[in-house]
């Protein structure tokens, strides 16, 4: 006689704490499969080099896949246009801007809120704030207000409307917005934006989600004296 026998009421209770555990876990699958917005739950581990786009994109791909996602998915970052003088005139490479790079949306967090309905959205109303900016995993991300550490810089290179910055465009003149376009982990500096919407005051760019200031460097301890660890935002295009 097998012990299920003797204990008829911690068959039901063990049937149902399996019932249970499976629903979490398909629950759990469809989140992954839904979910097309996230913080990266950490950086490349050598501040802002990332590799290039493709390095970042990579990064991105990897943080959901591990969480199960299987979409494909993109870095919301922009490189900067460089113009540089040479015999004849000028020789320029023009800038990607994040906002072309991302898909159309709809865009979901990992609870399944919307974070906007469209590139359009995204960059005037939106819900991309310290509750629902979280990782891959559904974690929030620590902001001002006492976490520690601060992580609220994420990476974009990007001006308000998510295009690339200008700022940096002369080499002989400009200041570097992309870390030399994530490709640094020493001199220059990226703009951030703050994903919990706060900053040492109420201006416009202090409570941007994607263009509050620029680091003061490229390199992993660089980040962290302006309240960063060198997160992107990441974006499911398909």
């Amino acid at each position: 006689m097998s012990i299920f026998e003797h204990r008829p009421g911690f068959v039901a209770v063990f049937a149902l704490s399996m019932l249970g555990a499976i629903d979490s876990s398909a629950q759990s699958a469809d989140n992954s499969e839904e979910m097309s917005f996230f913080v990266s739950s950490r950086g490349s581990g050598d501040g802002a080099n990332f590799g290039g786009l493709e390095g970042a994109d990579a990064h991105c791909n990897a943080l959901a896949a591990a969480a199960g996602s299987t979409r494909t998915w993109a870095a919301y970052l922009s490189t900067s246009m460089v113009v540089r003088r040479t015999d004849g005139g000028f020789e320029i490479t023009d800038g990607v801007s994040a906002r072309d790079r991302i898909g159309s949306g709809p865009w979901y967090n990992s609870d399944g809120v919307l974070i906007a309905q469209d590139v359009e959205e995204l960059h005037s109303d939106n819900n991309i704030n310290v509750e629902t900016a979280l990782d891959e995993n559904g974690d929030p991300i620590n902001g001002r207000g006492g976490d520690e550490p601060l992580e609220h810089d994420i990476l974009t290179g990007s001006d308000f409307n998510g295009q690339f910055s200008t700022a940096g465009q002369l080499t002989t003149a400009g200041a570097d917005t992309t870390c030399s376009n994530w490709t640094s982990n020493g001199e220059g500096s990226a703009i951030v934006g703050h994903h919990d919407r706060a900053g040492l005051n109420e201006s416009m760019n202090m409570v941007s989600w994607n263009s509050s200031h620029g680091t003061a460097g490229c390199g992993e301890d660089d980040l962290p004296s302006t309240g960063g660890v060198g997160l992107i935002y990441c974006f499911a295009t398909d």
